[in-house]
């Protein structure tokens, strides 16, 4: 067991990604690696799901693209993500929001929680 928890604090993730919570919009930035290259891509999305605790920690995202749903799932302590940006944070009622996968368009929208914006880049 003793050994494990080593392991586990080894691999854990040095400085921790900003503070999320389920129904947020966030952009996630992954590391993608193409050949012999590497860049940064950004997905964003709503979080619909989070799940476990310590190094099997990770969290699913959901988008529409071209009117197809796309869900990822992410381990939060996975070197591929880079960093990850809260866009705007929800009002919600229930941990996991499947639900959203069912509903298009008007339907998928969300609460927004006032007074806890993410902050705005540029000048300030």
């Amino acid at each position: 067991m003793e050994r494990y928890l080593e392991f586990e604090n080894e691999h854990l993730r040095k400085e921790p990604l900003e503070s999320f919570d389920v129904g947020d919009t966030v952009d996630v930035q992954v590391q993608i690696r193409e050949g012999d290259k590497e860049r940064v891509q950004v997905f964003n999305g709503t979080v619909i799901a989070r799940r476990g605790g310590g190094l099997g920690e990770s969290f699913t995202v959901r988008r529409i693209v071209q009117g197809e749903g796309v869900e990822r799932t992410f381990p939060v302590h996975s070197p591929k993500v880079v960093g990850l940006t809260v866009k705007s944070r929800a009002i919600i009622r229930r941990a996991k929001l499947y639900y959203l996968r069912d509903r298009t368009g008007k339907g998928t929208r969300l609460r927004e929680r006032l007074g806890v914006r993410a902050p705005k880049k540029g000048n300030s």
